[in-house]
């Protein structure tokens, strides 16, 4: 099953898996954190509405291939969650509700602004949700002697900041996600952290955007941190699991696909969920059949 794979970047297949992969492990670095903090929504939130700053980037810069994007993104990615606080801390609504509230509005004003003054521009909002991770080879740059998809390059590089951004802030991290009281007293800042965690999330989102689209994005967000979360209580562990339960459902769903010739994304998806579905029954500690066999031991 695996004879079509070889050793060159620009080899669809590797390709294909490869940026699967990288969008999955600096996802999962990120929703370790989000999934502790019972905030996996924004993850979603964040996604959809960092649109708009994708789409107001274009209108100011009229360039497709614009640093900016990535600035516009994080600083709408970081409103997001401001105007859903906001919300929540009037105590009007509850903060489900009022991530519910505040994504949808940025995402439609981004839909509408698009299809009214981007009509023939190659954004749109089809793109943007389902994207087209087997056309990633395609895009290449040269570097020496080597053609490097640009999805590579990109994702390599956000996911390099990550694992970066975790290893060395991963004690603060750590108090901030479980005791944020506890670390306030120690003089960190839990809200500066917390940002500082949503930038970066919606950093990766813009930059995966044209390869696997929202919706990959948003599984790869929850569904491997939350299967690890069934498998460890330890925060080292549950980190490494999702980077594994990440790597393995790029791997595995890019060859189902290729052998039932289906969506890719959707297959990488299903094969992630197949395994939150395995933990959630088998899992020593948590899991239907593991916990009900350690009661009877």
């Amino acid at each position: 099953m695996l004879a079509f794979f070889n050793t060159t970047l620009d080899n669809p297949d590797i390709a294909t898996v490869l940026v699967g992969a990288l969008v999955g492990i600096a996802s999962s670095l990120l929703g370790t954190f989000l999934v502790l903090r019972k905030s996996s929504l924004l993850a979603d939130a964040i996604s959809h509405s960092i649109l708009l700053g994708i789409i107001l980037v274009y209108f100011i810069t009229q360039n497709q291939a614009s640093p900016l994007y990535i600035v516009g993104a994080a600083v709408v990615g970081v409103m997001t969650v401001a105007l859903t606080e906001l919300l929540a801390n009037s105590k009007r609504v509850k903060n489900d509700a009022a991530i519910d509230l505040v994504y949808p509005l940025l995402f439609a004003v981004a839909v509408l602004l698009v299809n009214v003054f981007a009509r023939n521009v190659h954004i749109d909002q089809d793109a943007v949700l389902l994207g087209e991770i087997g056309f990633v080879w395609i895009d290449t740059l040269t570097i020496g002697a080597l053609e490097i998809p640009r999805a590579v390059l990109s994702m390599s590089i956000v996911t390099l900041v990550n694992l970066a951004f975790v290893i060395i802030f991963f004690k603060e991290l750590k108090l901030a996600t479980f005791d944020s009281g506890l670390a306030a007293a120690l003089g960190f800042s839990p809200t500066l952290i917390y940002y500082a965690l949503l930038s970066l999330t919606s950093i990766t989102a813009v930059t995966a955007f044209d390869s696997v689209g929202a919706v990959l994005l948003v599984a790869f967000v929850i569904v491997p941190p939350a299967t690890a979360y069934l498998l460890t209580d330890k925060l080292w562990r549950m980190l490494l699991y999702g980077v594994i339960v990440a790597f393995f459902s790029s791997l595995l769903g890019y060859i189902l696909a290729f052998t039932f010739d289906v969506s890719i994304g959707g297959m990488m998806v299903c094969v992630s969920g197949a395994f939150l579905l395995l933990a959630f029954l088998f899992s020593p500690s948590y899991g239907l059949a593991g916990g009900r066999m350690k009661r009877v031991s």
